[in-house]
């Protein structure tokens, strides 16, 4: 199993960098004030998209770009624009809930957005949960662990239906994110990456989404976040590379 080489290099890397701690904190500090903090998207966090006979419901919970951060509303965000895409791929209306807070890694989703989850059944769920694992240095193992426990207790209450989980963040293409940090995080997000394409590839109705290696100019908000037309391309390529990839 790759994760035990993955881990090794987690914990390795930690111990090279700690002599650069000071350093990277305070370049950590910098990054945030440049950045600022955009707000979570306004609006409704439920909709409708579509207008088929059949309807099936979607849960979009997670961190900020569940909580749409970079859009206006959740209509432009990524739950408007996936279940917009969603629609078109299966034919059916889509009702959409989001479920989500800013900063949230996936152990905390477990302790404090599960039992916010309404009291209905859904029939597909998107997990944005992937971006503070690695601004937050989770190791892989950590992570692997924490997103299985939380699809077992969602497909337990949601029987037959269909995951997706968004991408580990991609940071190399971030156009704001200086040296060293940049790098630090690129390879720890990278292993993110390969960590979840393992650990999903066996499991029936569960896709992950790859790292994408390109995205256009406009697609961030604030370096770092979606912009609205960020949060439609990317969509529409996770759309796209599920039905591709697993013939969905």
């Amino acid at each position: 199993m790759n994760l035990v080489i993955w881990q090794t290099i987690y914990v390795l890397g930690g111990i090279a960098l700690l002599p650069f701690a000071p350093f990277l904190y305070l370049q950590g500090k910098y990054v945030r004030r440049k950045i600022g903090r955009l707000p979570d998207a306004s609006g409704e966090k439920k909709g409708k998209s579509g207008a088929e006979k059949e309807t099936v419901k979607l849960l979009v919970i997670g961190e900020s770009t569940a909580a749409g951060v970079g859009a206006r509303t959740h209509e432009t965000g990524l739950a408007g624009h996936f279940s917009r895409f969603l629609s078109a791929k299966i034919g059916k209306t889509i009702e959409w809930q989001v479920v989500s807070r800013s900063g949230i890694t996936i152990a905390e989703t477990i302790r404090e957005l599960v039992p916010k989850i309404p009291d209905e059944k859904f029939d597909y769920i998107l997990l944005a949960l992937c971006g503070n694992e690695v601004l937050k240095l989770r190791s892989p193992r950590k992570s692997r662990r924490d997103m299985l426990k939380l699809i077992e207790i969602l497909e337990a209450k949601n029987e037959n239906a269909t995951f997706f989980i968004t991408n580990a963040p991609a940071v190399r293409l971030s156009p704001i994110l200086p040296f060293p940090i940049k790098e630090i995080l690129g390879n720890l997000s990278a292993i993110h990456d390969k960590n979840a394409q393992e650990f999903t590839a066996e499991m029936p109705h569960v896709f992950y989404f790859n790292q994408p290696t390109y995205v256009p100019e406009d697609f961030f908000a604030d370096g770092i976040h979606p912009s609205e037309k960020g949060y439609e391309i990317w969509s529409k390529r996770m759309i796209e590379f599920f039905g591709e990839k697993y013939n969905w």
